[in-house]
């Protein structure tokens, strides 16, 4: 059944991702096309308890659907972490008449959302929009694809000087809790091995790992290290290593931030597209509460509490598969 939901305030929050302008250009011409009107909030939670908001139109997101980052900027917000926080940003969204709000981020954003939605009633949808891809409900968050082709890019130009120079190469990739860029670099890359946070990796694997790889002659080897993984960083490991296989010439590439830039691949182009117009017809139909994703290519709505307590699972066919394709 139809809502009487005629204006959609819509901002983005936490680390900035490839596709959230894609998600927001489509929310706010999903809007008019269904004849409602659309205010950006600008740098996350903060924008609401600041009263930065401003009503967009068509032309408000010209050309920004190439552009990575985020045009609304994004900020995290101590002061919406209290009470009196959200009832200033609840005092602002009534003052601008808004009646929805669609929260483009990841799990600390939807922590917010989800809070915010709950203690004052209002109709809340989330875009999951994170490099990480660490939400439940959807099979790809927004900007995740993007990242693991950057990584991939730095990886392959590493794995020239590796093999030049006969080098063992840490390359260490984002993902503080989740491997899912690690996982996806590694196989894409051709590592010889990958740690992340989700598998109990332990020193004397990965000397064995690399004590096979010299035996066999490799010409280079590229070890993939997910940031938050429980043996340290990849400098932390590298030392490690070296004093086992003191006769590998070892090297250290943090890639960081570089990760969350760069101009969105297609499918985080489609993705956020299809997940933001899927945003204002959830709304329309009803939904509240929830996230937005997609599993096996169809739209589906999740419960922003089940999305972000619920952890999402590695693929164990890609460590398989990853494990015969590195000898």
């Amino acid at each position: 059944m139809e809502t009487q939901i005629r204006k959609v305030g819509v901002l983005t929050s936490g680390g900035d991702a490839p596709g959230m302008n894609a998600a927001v250009r489509a929310v706010v011409r999903a809007c008019i096309f269904y004849d409602m009107e659309v205010y950006g909030i600008y740098k996350g939670y903060d924008g609401l308890i600041n009263d930065h908001i401003e009503q967009l139109n068509v032309r408000s997101v010209s050309n920004i659907l190439s552009r990575g980052g985020t045009f609304l900027l994004s900020a995290r917000s101590d002061e919406f972490r209290t009470e009196e926080g959200r009832k200033k940003a609840y005092k602002n969204f009534r003052k601008k008449g808004l009646d929805a709000l669609v929260v483009i981020g990841g799990d600390g954003s939807f922590t917010g959302a989800d809070i915010f939605s709950r203690e004052f009633d209002m109709p809340v949808i989330g875009i999951p929009g994170t490099i990480d891809n660490d939400l439940a409900g959807t099979d790809l968050t927004i900007g995740f694809d993007t990242a693991c082709n950057t990584a991939r890019e730095a990886i392959d130009k590493i794995r020239d000087t590796a093999s030049s120079h006969e080098r063992l190469f840490f390359v260490e990739v984002m993902g503080r809790d989740a491997g899912f860029i690690a996982v996806n670099s590694a196989i894409g890359g051709g590592a010889v091995a990958m740690i992340v946070p989700e598998h109990n990796w332990t020193l004397e694997s990965l000397v064995k790992r690399l004590r096979k790889g010299a035996a066999n002659q490799k010409a280079s080897n590229v070890v993939i290290i997910a940031e938050g993984c429980h043996l340290g960083s990849a400098y932390d490991i590298a030392e490690q290593v070296k004093q086992e296989l003191d006769y590998y010439d070892i090297r250290v590439s943090v890639l960081g931030h570089m990760q969350r830039g760069g101009s969105p691949t297609t499918i985080d182009r489609v993705l956020a597209s299809r997940l933001g117009v899927a945003a204002i017809e959830g709304l329309i139909n009803g939904e509240s509460k929830c996230m937005v994703g997609m599993i096996n290519n169809k739209i589906v709505y999740t419960p922003i509490g089940e999305a972000i307590k619920t952890e999402k699972p590695l693929d164990e066919e890609e460590f398989r598969i990853a494990k015969i394709l590195s000898i």
